[in-house]
């Protein structure tokens, strides 16, 4: 049975990549292998191929025969179409010369389309990195309109408390002012008649000083007349 061309796993679960090996076509799928051509992983994008070129195209025109998986990695990377280019130069449909030019115009066309493809990756990443953080701005923004609202909600309710607080104080400071204003003009008048009672103690001892000197007057008047009284009476 002829060798075969496939992959041979490793890798995690979940996490894989293969090596690109040569196995006799009987052996395990992850059995023992012949030769190790290179590695695949199809994980990244473009996917990662290493191949040891010249081998491949070897073990391809010894006969071995790739696997589907194998085969498109072999032409994705130009080694069917050079093995392609040798039948013709040995079947006489061109020399090597004309097979190297092709093989070199087909590669470079390849290189440019991969190089396009890579370039058109990594504008997109750009681009959607770019509309990720759009996104997450407006959704910032959003979130930063909802919590201003709240505090402004918060904050007016806070100052509609406090008016209230501010309006049940001056109604307590105007009523404690309403029961203390009769008071007053009792007060101002008991300011007002303290002099005058102060003046009227400092009457009092005048009046006082002439009550005693009148009963003087009295007795110095009436005196004569007794005493002309009684002579009269003598006579």
């Amino acid at each position: 049975m002829p060798a075969k061309i496939r992959l041979q796993r490793f890798g995690k679960k979940g996490r894989p990549f293969y090596h690109i090996v040569i196995a006799d076509g009987r052996a395990p799928r992850d059995g023992r292998s012949i030769e190790n051509l290179g590695i695949y992983d199809p994980l990244t994008n473009p996917a990662t191929i290493e191949l040891n070129f010249e081998k491949a195209l070897h073990w391809i025109q010894v006969g071995a025969q790739p696997t589907d998986t194998v085969r498109a990695i072999l032409s994705y990377k130009g080694v069917m179409y050079k093995n392609h280019l040798a039948k013709g130069v040995a079947k006489g449909a061109l020399t090597e010369e004309q097979a190297e030019v092709k093989f070199n115009e087909w590669l470079s066309e390849k290189e440019a389309r991969i190089s396009a493809k890579k370039s058109s990756l990594d504008t997109s990443a750009r681009e959607g990195k770019k509309s990720r953080l759009d996104a997450e701005t407006k959704v910032n923004e959003a979130r930063m309109g909802e919590i201003n609202k709240r505090k402004a909600d918060e904050l007016a309710v806070v100052e509609a408390k406090a008016a209230e607080s501010a309006a049940a104080l001056a109604a307590v400071a105007a009523e404690k002012a309403a029961k203390e204003a009769p008071a007053a003009p009792v007060v101002e008048a008991a300011e007002e008649v303290a002099p005058v009672v102060e003046a009227a103690e400092e009457v009092a001892p005048d009046v006082e000083a002439v009550e005693e000197a009148t009963p003087v007057a009295k007795e110095d008047t009436e005196t004569p007349a007794t005493e002309e009284n009684t002579e009269k009476t003598a006579e």
